[in-house]
């Protein structure tokens, strides 16, 4: 799955170097691209990743951590992203891979979608975090906390987040049992109660130790 967003009157600069991890020249406004996931943590659903190159000549006030946003705030935000990004795009890692992978490698997968999704290649790729996808499309580097540093990367962790938020409740509306629309899939008292209830549905990620141990029969919130 993923989705992205061009606009029609940009221009690429091709030619540029990196030496020293530093352009050699002036960088231009589609330079540079912030990649963030939302969604490692949850017991349910896919974990999603986006990329933003924003346009220095729209800027777009209010970017923070997605986090630190109400959700009204961060639905406001995304509609401005999305309008006013030079480019935009979101992907995700479906729960089988995330089963077979594990969470790590299919967070990583779904950013390298989101960045090959891009319809433009930006020449340098920040990522939220410590760990790097493979194969990314321009050099990049990961910055701690840079959904709190990086405009470009605020905008990915927003764009990510409402992205997912909307998939939870399509989710909500297949399984209302679960109370996906409450909790977002994360394992608060209310979905563990609810997973013990009614055991685990196609979207729960089994490789997750509370769903494994619901499937398994046993109390999702024991020890293992």
């Amino acid at each position: 799955m993923a989705s992205s967003r061009l606009r029609p009157d940009t221009k690429s600069s091709p030619g540029d170097t990196v030496q020293g991890g530093l352009f050699d020249a002036t960088p231009s406004a589609d330079w540079l691209a912030g990649v963030d996931e939302a969604g490692r943590g949850p017991l349910a659903g896919p974990v999603y990743a986006a990329a933003v190159i924003l346009d220095p000549a729209a800027p777009i006030e209010g970017l923070d951590d997605s986090k630190k946003l109400r959700p009204a705030r961060r639905e406001q935000l995304s509609l401005q992203i999305r309008a006013r990004a030079l480019a935009w795009s979101i992907a995700c890692a479906s729960v089988e891979e995330i089963d077979t992978l594990n969470i790590l490698q299919a967070t990583l997968l779904a950013m390298r979608r989101a960045c090959l999704g891009l319809q433009r290649t930006p020449r340098l790729i920040l990522v939220d975090g410590n760990r790097l996808p493979a194969a990314l499309p321009a050099p990049a580097r990961a910055l701690i906390g840079g959904d709190a540093l990086e405009p470009a990367i605020s905008a990915a962790s927003i764009l990510a987040k409402t992205a997912r938020d909307a998939y939870c409740l399509e989710l909500h509306a297949r399984y209302p049992q679960y109370a996906f629309d409450q909790h977002k899939g994360y394992g608060t008292a209310l979905h563990l109660a609810r997973l013990q209830a009614y055991g685990p549905c196609p979207a729960h990620r089994v490789s997750f130790a509370p769903v494994r141990r619901c499937a398994q029969g046993r109390p999702a919130s024991s020890t293992p």
